[in-house]
């Protein structure tokens, strides 16, 4: 038997050792079966003495590879292919060292040249053997225990028949089953229906959802769960699934992603009940995540705005790709606290600046881009409020417009290679002062992109998406205040509707149209624009989180309907009818060609804009801005109180785009 380091004992458990014997002695036994079985009677002719020497160098040989290979970090209760892949392996070399000795020793005179084929048969049916009858009795006997407390146990339907599902009913079996009884499995594509796993049959797929749960009622088994047992499924079947199992009294929970930490009892099996994200979120595609290693790698960057929702989460992405340096900019203290002690939890040694700064004082943006010389910026900084903005005009338009011009013009001057505007779908066609801010900072930075042309210098690149689900003074915070305060939730228009994106989606997005933006594959002036589905009912909205809540709308928590505020349209667009739309070779990612704009002209419009915003005139500021953007809707009539949303044109424009997809595309 092999010399075994202590450490290694100490890392090997009893089981363990007690499987390294075990395959010590069948190795030992699989020489002797295998010479019978190929000399049968003869067997007894042969030398004894060979025998014992074949036998105990075979099994000191076979006892020192299996060690080696670590066949023993592997659990029986869980061997599967792998553990007969890797004991394959371990037998292959055993017999290929063995049969080199035997060749030096005896030129293999004495053996039958059949005898290795013979015994890599048989030691892989006396280690493999074992193993697999283990996993059959133990999975049998927790089986009979699952069947003996099945009328105490949860019936659960699971959603999708794929490895979510085999891995889930898996780990029922072993852990116990003790707390959920799977009853049947609804899949996605009809091929499956009629088919089991695991036993369970596949009863039909997500769209015959309401008769599936009809015909379990009947015959007694009526699921109080409906488990989503994939993560990628797309926002609107989930939401249809939460709809029609809810008016059935059943429960929506998915399982979580298998790369989720759990501190519990691994052998414990998990659902957690659904959130908001499950119900707005889409199927992403892998994200090219080298591209933007190789944008941000080694790179001094700057956030401003990074306190807000957009700017911590690019603050949480970047550090992870190894910047040089980071900046975070930001005009609240506390904002700026509480991102700046989060990125040093979790990359103490990375060197990084916290700045307190406001972008609309264009000195103090002049000293930090001295001081810190950026050589990628992301501006993030805004006021996107769109009531308070409309009643704070010229303070919109200082932070929206002068904040950015601030910014770029102090990355022209400082040679920073890239500065990435994030804009919004309230700058198409906008009927508020928020969003016709963020159109003129589109304006500027589209401008110098296009002043650029082929001369060295910043590449301005502008991202547009819709709402942030869950960012700072969004619907969904306002709606979950509500909820705690016990109701009720205000719509402002039961018809309004907008485009979400999850915080995490939309950085990564940012982040990957940054990386790509290059000259050859960007036209200048051109706006990244990401895909964002389909839009959701803000009335749908609330009831999804009444009842993911808990309650019932009407039984505990009403809706009101508030009325529109000023500058509020019933949807947004994420395209002006005069932008050409391009699909990029990058799913989510399109891209809107500019609407040419010198940067003479404009630099004129924003010096006259200055000057009337310096004279707080809020009135002669709206009329100078619907100017600058000639499709804004901007008059304000403040004595109907915002009784009526205004539509930015008669009906929304829907954005087809003739692409391929797979089946998990963002769409």
């Amino acid at each position: 038997m092999p010399h075994i380091p202590a450490i290694l004992l100490k890392r090997t458990n009893t089981r363990g050792l007690v499987a390294y014997a075990h395959d010590i002695l069948m190795t030992a036994i699989s020489f002797g079966v295998s010479l019978y079985l190929r000399l049968g009677d003869g067997i007894q002719w042969f030398p004894l003495d060979r025998l014992l020497i074949g036998c105990g160098t075979f099994t000191v040989i076979g006892a020192a590879i299996y060690w080696r290979s670590g066949l023993y970090r592997g659990v029986w209760r869980y061997a599967s292919i792998p553990d007969l892949t890797a004991i394959a392996k371990a037998v292959t070399l055993t017999l290929l060292i063995f049969l080199l000795v035997a060749f030096v020793w005896t030129r293999l005179e004495t053996l039958p040249r059949s005898l290795p084929f013979i015994n890599w048969l048989v030691l892989m049916a006396l280690l493999g053997g074992p193993r697999l009858v283990y996993r059959i009795v133990r999975d049998r006997r927790l089986d009979m225990r699952m069947l003996a407390n099945g009328n105490r146990r949860i019936p659960i339907l699971l959603a999708g028949a794929g490895d979510g599902a085999e891995l889930f009913i898996r780990s029922l079996t072993q852990s116990g089953g003790e707390e959920y009884r799977v009853v049947g499995i609804i899949a996605e594509k009809s091929r499956r229906v009629g088919q089991q796993i695991h036993g369970v049959s596949v009863l039909g797929t997500l769209d015959q959802l309401p008769q599936v749960l009809l015909d379990l009622k009947n015959t007694g088994e009526k699921p109080q769960r409906l488990i989503l047992t994939k993560n990628d499924f797309d926002g609107s079947i989930v939401r249809q699934m939460f709809d029609q199992a809810n008016e059935r009294g059943v429960s929506l929970a998915r399982v979580p992603n298998l790369t989720e930490f759990r501190s519990s009892d691994p052998d414990k099996v998990d659902i957690r009940p659904i959130d908001l994200e499950d119900l707005l979120g889409r199927p992403q595609t892998t994200l090219d995540r080298s591209s933007m290693r190789a944008l941000i790698a080694g790179k001094r960057v700057l956030i401003t705005g990074a306190g807000g929702s957009v700017g911590s989460e690019l603050a949480r992405q970047i550090v992870t790709f190894g910047p040089a340096s980071l900046g975070l900019l930001d005009s609240s203290e506390y904002a700026l606290y509480q991102i700046d002690g989060e990125v040093d939890g979790n990359t103490p040694t990375l060197s990084r600046r916290s700045i307190i700064a406001d972008v609309r004082d264009a000195i103090r943006v002049e000293q930090v881009f001295t001081e810190f010389q950026p050589e990628l910026v992301f501006h993030a900084a805004a006021l996107k409020h769109v009531p308070l903005v409309e009643e704070n005009c010229c303070e919109g338009i200082a932070t929206n417009v002068f904040g950015t011009v601030n910014v770029a013009d102090s990355c022209i001057k400082h040679g920073v290679s890239a500065m990435v505007q994030i804009s919004t779908d309230k700058a198409i066609n906008p009927t508020n002062i928020m969003g016709a801010t963020k159109r003129v900072a589109e304006q500027y930075c589209q401008a110098l992109d296009l002043d650029r042309g082929e001369k060295a210098g910043t590449n301005f690149v502008t991202v547009r998406f819709g709402n942030v689900l869950g960012s700072t003074g969004s619907v969904v915070p306002l709606f979950q205040k509500q909820l705690q305060d016990g109701g009720p939730l205000t719509v402002t228009h039961p018809d309004m509707t907008r485009y979400f994106m999850t915080i995490r989606e939309a950085v990564e997005l940012v982040l990957l149209a940054s990386a790509i933006a290059s000259p050859g594959v960007k036209e200048d002036g051109a706006i990244f624009v990401l895909d964002m589905g389909e839009p959701v009912r803000i009335m749908d909205l609330a009831e999804q989180m009444i009842r993911l809540a808990g309650y019932e709308r009407g039984n505990g928590i009403n809706i009101e309907i508030t009325g529109c505020r000023p500058g509020e349209k019933l949807f947004e667009e994420i395209f002006h009818d005069s932008e050409e739309i391009v699909q990029t070779d990058t799913e989510g990612l399109l891209l809107a060609t500019p609407r040419a704009t010198s940067v003479g002209e404009i630099t004129i419009a924003l010096n006259e804009l200055k000057a009337i915003c310096e004279k707080i005139d809020q009135m002669e500021a709206r009329q100078s801005l619907a100017v600058l953007v000639p499709e804004a809707c901007l008059e304000r009539n403040d004595s109907d109180d915002g009784a009526v949303a205004k539509e930015a044109s008669p009906s929304p424009r829907i954005v087809e785009v003739p692409v391929a997809r797979e089946d998990n595309a963002i769409s």
